[in-house]
């Protein structure tokens, strides 16, 4: 865990998180890293779904089970408070922790949360100001409002399996789930600039962030190329559409990444390859690489196989040009960069359990993110936050545990 900084840029912010899985969980994790206060509501009993989604799971002190690796990746800087709010008494406690908040965050099927009183209206007509993000498949409007949503669905609707995977395969999903991550980042966007507007105004407002609209939104280039030609982009597997050579090559031991950007590059790596190629018409700009990218890199092949990995990354980056390994898991850790990055940080849970989690990668100097808690035990906070927002006594906690509530 790191060193406290002097000041944390949300300190003094609540946030009320009923969200699980990954998206929501992604974004909440963000602001405690931050400085808020995270209250996580889970389900008595059962808590966040990906408790259970592995294996690996971590054990605990006495050998047993612990939670899945999956919970571990989103849950840091989180106080775990169980409480059943499909039983109205339990759904009166959330209300209560709402209007203690600024920020409350949900990620259940758009208008499932209006049972219970939970949804923005409600939430709102008790505290005015708070910043409501609702994180959805589809959003709160539109003919698909009311289908559930899932991370690899909205990466074959939102059109990045179209263009993901080799073209004579089938179309590939990304191995991370880009669009929960992605929406997770659009709603710590959104909600910082929305809990700006309520500290000035005083005034909350609800948030839609939705998967489908989010990986729309990051196809980014490949969607602005066919919005302006109408031409829908096809697979090119591991080449770029648009740069060339831009892609994985062989070498005499493996494979590397040469991510030649621009034609005074190209030239280099030519002449540090003994190569006639960046004299080749077809070779000569970056446009007639792409065009001419299949005989390129049959070219490139026979020339790259001549070396190891290694000694073409020295070489290369000696001479300028952008390159780099494919490296698996146990590689990237024991990379001495990210190393010296900090990308790795070990946390301990109040039970004793210990373990490694990626660390949050942004670098500020004067309010920088910290791990000031590992993720929570199931309910491990409950008693500490009822008690301290909600003036429970021991003997109404006793009460709403004989009862179920929490």
């Amino acid at each position: 865990m790191t060193d406290a900084p002097q000041h944390r840029a949300l300190e003094g912010v609540r946030v009320l998180d009923l969200s699980r899985v990954l998206a929501g969980p992604w974004a909440t994790q963000i602001l405690g890293d931050f400085g808020a206060e995270v209250i996580k509501v889970e389900k008595p009993g059962a808590g966040d779904d990906t408790r259970q989604w592995g294996p690996p799971f971590v054990g605990d002190a006495a050998g047993g089970r612990g939670d899945a690796a999956y919970y571990l990746c989103a849950n840091r800087n989180k106080r775990s408070v169980t409480i059943d709010f499909s039983k109205p008494e339990g759904a009166a406690m959330v209300r209560e922790l709402a209007a203690r908040s600024h920020i409350l965050v949900e990620n259940f099927r758009t208008g499932a949360l209006a049972a219970y009183g939970l949804d923005y209206a409600s939430i709102a007509a008790i505290n005015p100001a708070i910043v409501y993000c609702s994180v959805t498949g589809f959003g709160q409007t539109g003919p698909y409002a009311a289908r559930a949503g899932y991370d690899y669905i909205a990466q074959g609707m939102g059109g990045l399996m179209s263009v993901t995977g080799d073209p004579a395969g089938e179309p590939m999903k990304c191995a991370v789930a880009v669009a929960d991550l992605f929406t997770g980042m659009y709603a710590v966007t959104g909600i910082l600039a929305a809990l700006r507007h309520a500290e000035r105004t005083g005034q909350g407002q609800q948030i839609d962030a939705a998967l489908l609209d989010c990986q729309v939104a990051m196809m980014a280039n490949l969607g602005a190329a066919y919005l302006a030609s109408g031409e829908a982009p096809k697979r090119v597997g591991n080449h770029h559409a648009a740069i060339a050579p831009y892609q994985v090559l062989p070498t005499a031991d493996g494979h590397l990444i040469l991510a030649i950007a621009n034609d005074a590059q190209f030239r280099t790596f030519c002449a540090l390859a003994n190569t006639a190629l960046a004299d080749d018409p077809r070779f000569a700009t970056n446009e007639a690489r792409v065009l001419h990218r299949s005989e390129l890199s049959a070219a490139l092949g026979v020339i790259l196989r001549q070396r190891s990995t290694a000694q073409w990354i020295a070489a290369l980056e000696a001479a300028g040009v952008p390159c780099g390994p494919i490296n698996t898991l146990d590689q990237v850790y024991a990379d001495p960069q990210v190393i010296a990055r900090g990308a790795v940080e070990s946390v301990e849970r109040s039970n004793g359990q210990r373990f490694k989690l990626a660390a949050n990668p942004l670098r500020l100097s004067a309010t920088p993110p910290e791990t000031r808690a590992a993720p929570p035990l199931l309910g491990e906070d409950t008693e500490a936050v009822l008690s301290e927002l909600l003036h429970a006594d021991s003997a109404q906690l006793q009460r709403w545990r004989e009862s179920g509530v929490i």
